[in-house]
Formats: C-alpha cells, sequence, structure tokens
C-alpha cells in the first residue's frame, strides 16, 4: 500500500503517551481514534469507525470467551480472598517459620496456592511475610526480591489456571488471523514458553540469590507488621477474614484439575494422538472458560455448605471480578488497534521495510531488547504484550523467524517491565508492604535483573543462529 507508513502512528502515539502520561489506557484510545481517522479521514466518521472497530472486536465469540473468562476468574479469586482460604494457608505455614532460610522457603512454598495472578499473589503473602521478619533479622530488600522473583518469573511460564493464560493464546489468536498463519495460538503459546529466556533466567537467578547469597541485615521498622492491607488498598474486612486454607485449596486444585482435563477431552475428540497434541489442539480460549464456569458453580456449593455467606460471596464474586476490568478493557482496545493497524496496512509495511534487511535470527533478540526499554517505562506487561505482540508477529511472518521464539520473547520483554519498573503493580505494590523506598527498591532489583536481560539478550541471538 502506498501509504501504509501510516500504520505506525497508532502504535507510536500508544508508546509515546503511555510513557508520558504513566497510563497505557489514554494512549490506545487516542492510537484508536487516530488511526480510525486515518482509515476515513473525517472526525464524524472517524469516530464511526472507531466504534465499529470496537463492536467488530465484542462481536468474535473467541474474544468474547477471552473476556468472560478474565471476568469470571477475577470473581473467584475475591471468593477465595473473602473465605480465608490463602489467609488461613500463609498463617499455618508462617507459625513454622523462625529463621532466615525458613522465611525465604515459605516465599516460595505457598508459590503452588497462590499463583493465578501476580496482585493476589503479593497481596495474599505479603502482610504474612512483614510480620515474619519481625522473628527473622534479615533485610527487607531481599525478601521483597524474592517475593517479586518468584511470583514475576513463574506465572508467566504457566500454562493453565492463571489470569495471563487467556490474555497471551488471545493476543497470539489475533495475530495468527491478521497474517493468516497455519498454526494453533494455544499450541504457540505452549511452544514459547521454552523461549521466555528472561523468566527462566530470572527464576535461576532469584534462586541462587535468595538461597546461596550473603545476609544483608537491614534494621527493622517499629511499625513493621501493622496495618499492611490498608495502605495497599485491600478492603478492611479481608484482614478480619476467618482462616480456613480449605477455602482456596478445593476450588484451586478443581480449577486446576478441569482445565487439563477439559483441554485433554477436547483435543482428543479433535483427533488428538496423544496427551500433548490433545493440549495442542483444544479449542483453549473455550475450555479455559468452561472450567472456571464450572469451578465457580461447585466453588459456591462448597462455600454454602461451609456456611459463608452468601450475600458476603456474591459481592466479592462482583469485587473481584470488577478489578480485571482495567485488562479487559485493555485487551479490547488493542485488539480494536490491531484491525485499524491492519486497515492502514502495517503487515504490508512491516514486510517491506524491517523484514526485507532484518536477518531472521536477530528478530526475536531485537524484539526483545526493544520491548524490554518500553516496557520499563510502562512498568506493564498486558500493556507491553499488546504493543509488541503485532509487530513481533509481523516481523516473525516477514522475515520467516520462528513465531513461537518471537513470541516468547514478546511475552519476555513485558516480564522485564512488570518485574522491574518502579511504575509496576508489583513493585509498587511490595515496596509499600515491606515499607522500602519505592525508587530505592527498584534500582536495587534492576541491578540483579540487568543480568538476566544480558543473559536473555544472548539466549535470544544464540538460539535464533542455531534454531530459528
Amino acid at each position: 500500500m502506498e501509504h501504509a507508513w501510516l500504520s505506525l502512528i497508532p502504535f507510536i502515539i500508544v508508546i509515546g503517551f503511555s510513557i508520558w502520561l504513566k497510563q497505557i489506557l489514554p494512549g490506545l484510545v487516542l492510537g484508536l481514534f487516530v488511526g480510525a481517522f486515518l482509515v476515513e479521514f473525517s472526525v464524524l466518521n472517524g469516530s464511526k469507525e472507531t466504534v465499529n472497530y470496537i463492536v467488530e472486536t465484542l462481536s468474535d465469540p473467541g474474544n468474547i470467551n477471552i473476556i468472560a473468562f478474565l471476568y469470571l476468574f477475577g470473581g473467584l479469586i475475591g471468593m477465595m480472598q473473602i473465605s480465608g482460604g490463602v489467609k488461613g494457608f500463609s498463617e499455618w505455614v508462617g507459625d513454622k517459620i523462625s529463621s532466615e532460610r525458613g522465611l525465604l522457603a515459605v516465599i516460595w512454598l505457598t508459590l503452588p496456592f497462590t499463583f493465578m495472578m501476580p496482585m493476589f499473589r503479593i497481596m495474599m503473602i505479603g502482610p504474612v511475610v512483614r510480620t515474619l521478619l519481625k522473628k527473622v533479622n534479615m533485610s527487607s530488600w531481599k525478601v521483597g526480591f524474592t517475593m517479586d522473583i518468584s511470583t514475576g518469573s513463574v506465572i508467566v511460564l504457566l500454562p493453565a489456571a492463571t489470569a495471563f493464560v487467556g490474555f497471551m493464546v488471545s493476543l497470539i489468536e489475533g495475530g495468527i488471523q491478521k497474517h493468516n498463519l497455519e498454526a494453533d495460538a494455544y499450541q504457540v503459546f505452549l511452544y514459547s514458553i521454552p523461549f521466555n529466556f528472561f523468566a527462566i533466567v530470572m527464576l535461576v537467578i532469584g534462586l541462587i540469590w535468595t538461597f546461596w547469597s550473603k545476609p544483608k541485615k537491614t534494621k527493622k521498622s517499629k511499625q513493621e507488621g501493622e496495618e499492611e492491607y490498608h495502605r495497599v488498598g485491600v478492603k478492611k474486612e479481608l484482614s478480619m477474614v476467618k482462616a480456613q486454607p480449605w477455602n482456596l485449596i478445593v476450588p484451586l486444585f478443581l480449577l486446576l484439575g478441569l482445565t487439563m482435563y477439559l483441554l485433554w477431552q477436547d483435543g482428543m475428540e479433535k483427533g488428538a494422538a496423544g496427551v500433548f497434541d490433545a493440549l495442542a489442539e483444544a479449542d483453549a480460549t473455550f475450555v479455559i472458560l468452561l472450567a472456571v464456569f464450572i469451578t465457580l458453580i461447585l466453588t459456591f456449593i462448597f462455600y454454602m455448605f461451609r456456611k459463608q455467606k452468601l450475600d458476603e460471596t456474591m459481592y466479592h464474586f462482583y469485587d473481584g471480578g470488577n478489578q480485571l476490568m482495567q485488562p479487559i478493557i485493555l485487551l479490547v482496545l488493542v485488539w480494536s488497534l490491531s484491525l485499524v493497524a491492519e486497515d492502514l496496512g502495517f503487515s504490508q509495511f512491516i514486510g517491506a521495510t524491517l523484514g526485507a534487511f532484518l536477518p531472521a535470527f536477530t528478530i526475536p533478540a531485537i524484539v526483545f531488547l526493544v520491548g524490554s526499554v518500553v516496557s520499563y517505562f510502562l512498568g506493564s506487561s498486558f500493556g507491553t504484550w499488546g504493543i509488541f505482540m503485532p509487530l513481533g508477529i509481523a516481523l516473525a511472518s516477514s522475515t520467516g523467524a520462528s513465531l513461537p521464539m518471537t513470541v516468547g520473547a514478546v511475552f519476555a520483554a513485558g516480564s522485564f517491565g512488570a518485574m522491574t519498573s518502579p511504575l509496576g503493580d508489583t513493585t509498587i505494590t511490595t515496596a509499600s508492604i515491606l515499607d522500602v523506598p519505592l525508587i530505592e527498591y527498584a534500582r536495587y532489583k534492576l541491578k540483579i535483573v540487568s543480568i538476566g536481560v544480558g543473559v536473555a539478550a544472548v539466549l535470544f541471538l544464540g538460539a535464533g543462529f542455531f534454531l530459528g
């Protein structure tokens, strides 16, 4: 297309305004409107096209599946919070801790019960860890780093039962459809996990740093452990709930078991030859929605038998779902922006320019490094993935670079910003809970995480050269 370079303008607006405003949603709205204006080139018609792109996005059954999953998943987390499930498990484990190694071990051992969402995990274990710090004289910085690494470097690598999975698969699906690629979105997602070199490297560094480095002791604050839920914005009543570990364990294992079973069953019905083929062939966007829907029904019944107040459970179901409205809106705008960019000739432009001179083996490394810089200023993994996934898939398609590796590079870039940026929810919440200065804490993490970025970049280059 003659003016295909115009397709870059919406993305430039999104990145520029997001860095300037420290918020991604305003930039997405403006980028979508400007893109629609460039398609129609009038204010009124551009406004109509903006709405049309959003309606087209919402009319897609696969997109609705993802939106419903995210809302229902948030509702399930809200129910588990008010029922005292995580609090009960964390306090039960915390009562047995009396050493630095034990405290660090608790942070990692709570992962199987708090992995569903980063903020969910940090807010649930943070106050417990803060209280335990009074018993163990060690650095709050090191404890915070362990919390963040054990969260950010693991959740992004899990293939099921997290708030990330639906979002990630949907972005891949959108890119595959735009480029008419012969690939299954969930299969590409599964294949991309081993190529998220940053998360894997940081997981290794985090384990070494937390268990084998020398402790750096610091003086304790007199206010340690007091009313931390209030400082991170969690409702006051959550600190008053009765601790009941089974209210977490039962729904969690229900969700995990149903997700894996339904993926297997759906894949086998489609003619898959084995377990792994079944997981790849299954309609993941519908299956994960079905799994969380059934889990919700059974969890409601389970809580009623355990005499959990119905009105309280319902309130926190809605509250939990509403807390995921921001990523839901972000996702709708990202999908709509991708439609606008394609109508402006984004794929053709990328193929004729960057795709024409960049060696295929360098694409994953370039996407990772550039995406990491942007994600640091955004502080949002969701935002970075939404912006860079169309670019990454377009580059992979036009150059012949490995699609799973490039997708893994996009996810790695978003993981870096979410884990390290002082604007990231994880960093802000951890610093608040542990009462450490935010900017200094972010710089402390950046020094360590920079090692992971360098190693990951080298791995992307090497893997691109030898495997791409």
